[in-house]
């Protein structure tokens, strides 16, 4: 019987146990059910909230966007102080909401003094973040303050890397900023080929920007030349005066004719560009290429250059006539022979290209050539490429160098040579100076003579005193080397004088015997004084005089200085040869040279005013 009831009791444990299991484990499945509704409740509120915050994010950069646009509209059509301030305050807000665009328009502006007072401690905040951010145009700003040492340590080191950095993000001023330092070694090695890797960037995007503009005719407006003069870039053409230039074109004038084809051709003065048969045109001018195709007919007739490229345009182009390249190199190849640059260019996109023509890379680069010649920038492009690949040339590195940077420099960074031209004359020396010395630091050989002119001057605020003579001359050196006879001897001054460097009067002479090679009158007057005394090369009276007379036949305005250090130098040479010392009792031949080269001019003077008033009496008498 106790088996039965040992098997019963084990049994009924078991049942127990398993029982007990499942109620523990349900128990669990309870917990573990609540766990993870509790858990989903928490990821839902995290995603809620994350939700939320993209939300806010994606909302305050769209109103960040809107200002920044706003800004720039109110910017572009404003009239008065009070436009620009409200555009400066939209700017400040879109900054505010993180609007990197807005961002760098900011710092600009603060830098340069643009709308707005200059700031370059702001701007240099400002920036800072935005290199962090990898802005290229902050990092190009960080590098360009690095390589002066304004609002920033001086380290040319971090200007170089700030520059690296910025060209891999597309950054143009970088991009063209590297080019010039490989192409003349500055803080890197020198490379003709790393030169025009970074110039050649920059001249596609330049050429890129000429082309979409090509055939439109550049005009070079002269700032004293008032608006009322011809030009093609007035806003609106009246009717009336529409309607006289027709009547002008019609009785045979030239110029006019030319004007009113260009006009219809391209879509000027309120006539929307349409290359169509029959035009809708404007509330102005009905407009149509049979009326550019009349007009430069008219003045083509009479042999104008400019008339004939039209109608080789129009035919190259099929605008409103069926295409004929044929036609086309005709009208061109008469204009070319007259000298229009845009004919010779054409030209020379035909014969590259083998259109309607076969294709000559050799007739090319001469057509090119003579269009460059006659200011065509995108010939000068091309020639660029062609020295490059070495195709219808034999490849040059040097020379396609040299014309892509033709090429760069045409970009609309050159503007701020007319805005720092002008804080220079309002007073604003400061905002002058920063953007003087951005376009030095891009190698632009007029601004770094104008930086360092400006660093000269005692009213810079920016540049501690002890910055400015070494940066001054860096900026005359990097002038001279890209042949500024002007600069060449203001290094020489710099080296003669100890300002800036060590006082190095060998060093002075090797610049001054280079300007003196380039035709500077005031180098070979610098060389003959120190001929004369014999500082840093050896005295030698007759170099002296040799170079006294080179400079009073180089230029005019020595004959003066010259005249009367001839007669310093014949005073000296006279008591020399008479031996009068003896006769002046303790008085030495270096004491009385010493005597001569401080108060030379004022003896000359004495000795000039005896003679104007012996002149006098005796005129008199």
């Amino acid at each position: 019987m106790k088996a039965p009831l040992v098997a019963l009791v084990l049994m009924a444990f078991w049942v127990t146990v398993h029982k007990s299991e499942e109620i523990l484990q349900n128990k669990r499945g309870v917990n573990i059910s609540k766990e993870e509704t509790l858990n989903k409740s928490k990821r839902l509120t995290v995603q809620d909230s994350f939700s939320s915050e993209v939300e806010e994010e994606v909302e305050r950069k769209d109103k960040g966007r809107q200002f920044y646009q706003r800004s720039l509209k109110i910017l572009k059509h404003s009239k008065n102080k009070e436009d620009t301030e409200k555009a400066h305050r939209l700017l400040v807000k879109a900054a505010k909401m993180g609007n990197q665009k807005a961002m760098e328009q900011l710092a600009s502006d603060m830098l340069f003094g643009n709308n707005v007072p200059q700031n370059v401690e702001a701007a240099v905040s400002l920036y800072e973040i935005l290199a962090e951010e990898g802005s290229h145009k902050g990092q190009t700003a960080l590098g360009f303050l690095s390589s002066y040492g304004i609002g920033v340590e001086y380290s040319q080191s971090k200007a170089l890397v700030y520059y690296t950095f910025a060209s891999h993000g597309g950054n143009l001023i970088s991009q063209m900023i590297l080019g010039y330092r490989y192409w003349l070694g500055i803080n890197v090695p020198r490379s003709c080929e790393a030169a025009l890797l970074y110039y050649k960037k920059v001249a596609d995007y330049i050429a890129s920007k000429l082309e979409e503009n090509e055939d439109k005719p550049v005009e070079k407006v002269k700032l004293m030349e008032r608006s009322e003069n011809l030009g093609f870039d007035t806003e609106i053409l009246d009717w009336d005066v529409h309607q006289y230039y027709k009547f002008l074109a019609e009785r045979g004038d030239t110029q006019i004719q030319v004007y009113l084809g260009q006009l219809h051709l391209f879509g000027r003065k309120g006539l929307e560009r349409d290359h169509a048969m029959y035009l809708e045109g404007s509330a102005t001018v009905p407009q149509s290429n049979i009326a550019a195709l009349k007009y430069f007919k008219m003045a083509a007739e009479k042999g104008n250059s400019i008339g004939l490229w039209g109608l080789g345009l129009i035919y190259l182009r099929g605008k409103g006539l069926p295409r004929n390249h044929s036609e086309a190199f005709k009208y061109f190849h008469k204009a070319a022979e007259k000298g229009y640059a845009q004919a010779q260019f054409q030209l020379g996109l035909m014969y590259h290209n083998g259109s309607g023509v076969k294709r000559d890379y050799k007739l090319a680069f001469q057509y090119f050539y003579l269009a460059s010649q006659n200011g065509q920038p995108l010939a000068v492009y091309h020639l660029a490429e062609m020295y490059a690949t070495g195709m219808g040339a034999f490849r040059s590195c040097q020379n396609a160098v040299k014309l892509y940077r033709t090429v760069c420099e045409l970009g609309r960074w050159s503007d701020k040579f007319l805005t720092a031209h002008f804080a220079y004359q309002t007073g604003n020396v400061d905002s002058s100076l920063v953007q003087y010395a951005l376009l030095a630091e891009m190698g632009y050989e007029v601004a770094q003579c104008n930086s360092a002119h400006i660093m000269e001057s005692e009213n810079v605020k920016l540049l501690h005193r002890e910055q400015i003579y070494p940066l001054a001359l860096l900026l005359w050196k990097r002038a001279a080397n890209q042949g500024n006879i002007f600069a060449r001897v203001k290094t020489g001054d710099y080296h003669f004088y100890g300002f800036g460097i060590k006082r190095d009067y060998l060093t002075a002479a090797v610049h001054y015997n280079l300007a003196a090679n380039q035709q500077s009158a005031q180098a070979m007057f610098n060389l003959a004084y120190m001929y004369e005394y014999g500082l840093g090369i050896p005295k030698d009276i007759h170099l002296a005089r040799r170079w006294y007379d080179l400079a009073a036949e180089t230029s005019t305005d020595a004959f003066i200085p010259v005249f009367l250090a001839y007669i310093r130098l014949e005073v000296m040479h006279l008591f020399t040869d008479l031996q009068l010392l003896k006769q002046m009792g303790n008085w030495k031949l270096p004491d009385l040279d010493h005597m001569l080269r401080l108060h030379w001019d004022l003896i000359v003077m004495i000795v000039i005013v005896l003679l104007l008033i012996l002149l006098i009496s005796s005129r008199q008498n």
